[in-house]
């Protein structure tokens, strides 16, 4: 059957009884799985750890800035090593960079989890934060929740108007028809106003003094 069909007969369950095989293009089943194999590969996340750095006297616009890179790299799933560098005589204010730090796990929020506190090194301060897919999950699905509730209430306010726009339509259109009745009423209703004629005689005279 597969040679009249000019395809291969594959063999793809040799340990069942009986053998299970399947009539297919072998090449084409090739190509195919390893066109799979390589989309997977291509959305298969590699983890690597992201490096963010602060500093003790950051501005809110670089550390809102910072902040949504970090974010991005989270949603990314990699790991983020949170640097705070000192310089000079901030290294002997600590309780700065843990401030800085702080607001870094508030901003957040349970989107992230610490997986090495804040430690020196050297001159720098390190945190080591990983993503929690979980709450990232959830986070999402509520945020989907929620902007499939904004598109239906968009919806449900745009057939309002659509309904109120064809009522209106039908309100004017209804108006007019009677404005319409009335008209051809009041014609119908005006009397005639007949026309005086001439005497015959007053025309005859006139036709015998035009031939003179």
């Amino acid at each position: 059957m597969a040679r009249g069909l000019d395809l291969d007969l594959v063999e793809v369950a040799p340990m069942a009884n009986p053998p299970v095989c399947r009539i297919m293009d072998y090449g084409k089943f090739r190509y195919e799985e390893a066109q799979k194999a390589k989309e997977a590969r291509r959305k298969s996340i590699h983890v690597t750890v992201k490096e963010v750095k602060f500093r003790p006297k950051i501005g809110r616009g670089d550390f809102d800035t910072k902040m949504r890179h970090l974010k991005e790299f989270l949603d990314e799933g990699h790991k983020v090593k949170v640097t705070l560098q000192f310089r000079g005589r901030e290294v002997a204010h600590p309780e700065l960079g843990r401030k800085i730090l702080d607001d870094v796990i508030v901003a957040l929020g349970p989107t992230a989890k610490v997986e090495n506190q804040a430690r020196m090194e050297g001159r720098n301060m390190t945190l080591v934060l990983a993503p929690d897919k979980k709450a990232q999950d959830a986070l999402r699905k509520a945020a989907d929740a929620e902007r499939r509730t904004t598109v239906t209430a968009e919806d449900s306010d745009e057939v309002a108007e659509s309904i109120e726009e064809h009522e209106q339509i039908e309100e004017h259109e209804q108006v007019d028809g009677d404005l319409a009745e009335l008209a051809e009423v009041s014609v119908e209703a005006e009397p005639a106003i007949p026309q005086e004629s001439e005497p015959a005689g007053e025309l005859d005279h006139a036709e015998i003094v035009g031939d003179e």
